[in-house]
């Protein structure tokens, strides 16, 4: 054993921080302790007093001592070496070199002084290498922390809309009966339907129709002519200042942004869904998960494609859709069970397997054909993004850059920044688009709307306290395109057993939906 003790104490004494090496009671630390502040002498240049038993290396840190308790075979040099890391560590986690300052990072000290000694001997360690280790970070936990915050946004997005819909059929049903169509309410959801386009029991797109045609085509009678209303003493009165809803204003004190929409009359909630108007409409969509490490190359770059076809009549359904694929290495198609396999392998059209039955028809897109690209590389990422933060003083400035490729024009593009813990906003000095500092989740979100020939690059730059370089990663982006990486093109054809198709207004949605995530490791 080399190093008994390592401890910050008082002139007078008292522990402050202390932490044994070797199996020692409090008696006996604290009496070795009290003892030193005697044997230490006036005027002497000295670092280090010996006893009978140990002996004491130490250093004055302004009006504390930092102090070694060794055997008197230990080496001194190595107890100087040992000396002078942890007066290094002592500013590191301590707000103020004083007791009040010592106390209120206590804890830290212990941990940092585990770090650099270990059974009483110096480990082979640097100031930054403790710092790292005792913050203990982990890029997985980050991700899978902003997975998780993710999730817990679209739920209380959820939840929020749930209570302002509870608020408006809570006034809707004070509301005195004026007569009208009662209870209709226009279905405004596929679940509102009671018929979906895919799940993951499989894609029911041929089945029977009957109750779901009879569900859109039904129309309500004529509503009968309303009472005359009477005056009923004592009853219920809907008071001018509605309450707030107590629910509404904890969200509010935590922080989270309510709009405050207002009541619509009964005209404008039944014209608020507006079916669409086209009786076909095919929409291809693809999804991109990307996860880029810090030093370059990308160890998951994955596409995901969908074609959905939506048909609002069911005499438009017998039709077929011809696909134009395109050369694009590591392309690979799923087809619905439902869709005849050799016509679309060998002539690559979308067809049913029975021709004699039509397409379902209703508003919600049913799913015809998956696809899937997983062979690309670093060299087709549409937009890369670069951060380089660097700790001067007491600042730690950081300059971040986005280079956009020349495939795609890119819309929404947000790049979310993780941050240390902050007092107020980050110092923007340059940025290319609009920024807004989310100081719950502790992460600057720099937003550009439309990235194309104008602007396919460029930058921001802000600073903050001194922080680790690795607190501001990973580095999420997300964006949307109108192409996709397939360039996947449909046409409609007419089926063997259509019988009318001239004049059919045909129009599909072309859209590119992608969630593009930087995790560096």
């Amino acid at each position: 054993m080399v190093v008994l003790a390592a401890s910050i104490i008082s002139k007078s004494g008292k522990a402050l921080v202390s932490r044994q090496f070797v199996d020692m009671s409090r008696i006996r630390i604290e009496g070795l302790l009290a003892a030193f502040p005697k044997l230490v002498g006036s005027g002497k240049q000295h670092t280090y007093v010996e006893t009978e038993n140990v002996r004491y290396v130490y250093q004055p840190i302004e009006a504390l001592y930092l102090l070694l308790i060794t055997n008197k075979q230990s080496n001194i040099l190595e107890d100087l070496d040992t000396l002078r890391l942890l007066s290094k560590l002592i500013p590191e986690y301590a707000p103020s070199l004083d007791e009040e300052g010592v106390c209120k990072a206590a804890f830290e000290l212990l941990f940092a002084f585990i770090e650099a000694i270990s059974l009483g001997n110096k480990e082979n360690v640097t100031v930054a290498q403790v710092k790292q280790y005792c913050e203990m970070e982990s890029h997985e936990e980050k991700l899978h922390k902003l997975v998780m915050q993710s999730k817990i946004n679209e739920t209380k997005d959820v939840m929020r809309r749930k209570v302002t819909e509870i608020e408006k059929s809570k006034t809707d049903r004070g509301k005195p009966d004026k007569g009208g169509f009662g209870s209709l309410r226009t279905p405004n959801s596929f679940s509102d339907m009671g018929i979906r386009g895919g799940g993951p029991g499989g894609d029911p797109i041929f089945g029977d129709m009957d109750s779901f045609t009879h569900k859109a085509k039904g129309r309500p009678s004529a509503p009968a002519p309303a009472s005359a209303s009477t005056k009923v003493p004592g009853g219920m009165k809907l008071s001018k200042a509605q309450k707030t809803n107590q629910f509404l204003e904890s969200l509010k004190a935590e922080g989270e942004v309510i709009l405050e929409d207002t009541q619509p009359s009964a005209t404008q909630s039944r014209s608020s869904y507006i079916p669409p108007s086209d009786p076909i409409t095919v929409t291809i969509e693809e999804k991109l998960n990307v996860t880029v490490k810090r030093d370059g190359g990308v160890s998951n770059f994955d596409i995901q494609g969908t074609l959905a076809l939506q048909i609002l009549n069911d005499t438009d359904g017998f039709i077929q859709l011809q696909i134009e694929i395109q050369d694009v290495p590591g392309l690979n198609f799923k087809t619905h069970p439902n869709i005849n396999k050799e016509l679309f392998n060998s002539q690559q059209i979308v067809g049913a397997k029975d021709p004699n039955r039509p397409f379902p028809s209703g508003q919600n897109e049913t799913p015809l054909v998956k696809w899937r690209i997983q062979e690309l590389n670093e060299s087709s990422l549409p937009l890369a993004v670069n951060c380089w933060p660097s700790v001067s003083g007491n600042e730690t400035y950081v300059n971040i850059e986005y280079e956009a490729s020349e495939m795609f024009d890119l819309h929404n593009v947000v790049i979310s920044i993780p941050l240390p813990a902050l007092r107020e906003a980050p110092g923007v000095r340059q940025i290319d688009g609009e920024w807004r500092y989310d100081s719950r989740n502790s992460v600057l979100e720099w937003s550009i709307i439309l990235v194309d020939q104008s602007n396919r690059s460029g930058s921001l730059e802000f600073t903050v306290p001194a922080a680790d370089p690795s607190t501001f990663f990973p580095i999420s982006v997300g964006f949307s395109a109108s192409n996709t990486f397939s360039d996947l093109k449909s046409n409609l054809t007419q089926s063997g057993t259509s019988k009318y198709l001239g004049g059919l207004n045909f129009s599909w949605a072309f859209c590119c939906i992608t969630s593009f995530l930087l995790a560096f490791r």
